[in-house]
């Protein structure tokens, strides 16, 4: 069974090129959104989080996320949250793959690259898009500030560090089919 990494800065799209290969049927974990389950589910997660951040970090059963986005700011705290998440994720996506009965398995990811966990997967896939688009993606889907959403770009690496370490790039720009790009990496990956 191959593993195929997905990923890309925020706002690219890789949860569309995700979308699209579950559509394909094709089994995908979605990282970002099992990790904010995890978060809620995960007592090693709880514990880690409320030693880090407090009781208040957890309001009314649901995880603080304004409390939380502090992590944007801190280098040092981000880093200490994903060193106690992303473990958490990684046997978790483990547990997912051995449940799964196709050819492949995808990981959709946002950090893949930068967390090293890319060295885990078959091949990569990134999904690039030029930062003007991101940005207006972003703060029209998260109704968030362009300065919250650049500060978020900003700890992420440019595509340029990524692309060479990338088996496949699907460029997301609003002019190239992304079905097409889509459909052919695909065809390669079965190969």
């Amino acid at each position: 069974m191959k593993k195929i990494g997905i990923t890309g800065g925020i706002g690219a799209g890789k949860s569309i090129v995700a979308g699209i290969i579950a559509v394909m049927g094709y089994p995908v974990y979605f990282s970002d959104i099992r990790a904010k389950e995890l978060t809620l589910s995960d007592p090693e997660i709880r514990n880690g989080l409320i030693d880090l951040f407090g009781q208040e970090i957890y309001e009314h059963g649901s995880l603080n996320r304004e409390k939380l986005a502090v992590i944007f700011q801190d280098d040092v705290l981000r880093l200490k949250v994903n060193e106690l998440i992303h473990p958490v994720v990684r046997r978790d996506f483990e547990s997912w793959v051995s449940s799964q009965h196709s050819s492949m398995v995808f990981n959709e990811a946002a950090i893949l690259f930068e967390t090293g966990s890319y060295k885990r997967m078959d091949a990569t896939i990134l999904v690039t898009a030029p930062e003007e688009i991101r940005l207006k993606r972003v703060v029209s889907r998260d109704n968030a500030s362009a300065e919250a959403v650049i500060s978020r770009m900003e700890k992420q690496w440019e595509d340029e560090q990524k692309i060479p370490l990338a088996d496949f790039v699907i460029q997301n720009d609003d002019k190239t089919p992304v079905l097409a790009q889509v459909e052919e990496v695909i065809s390669k990956l079965l190969t």
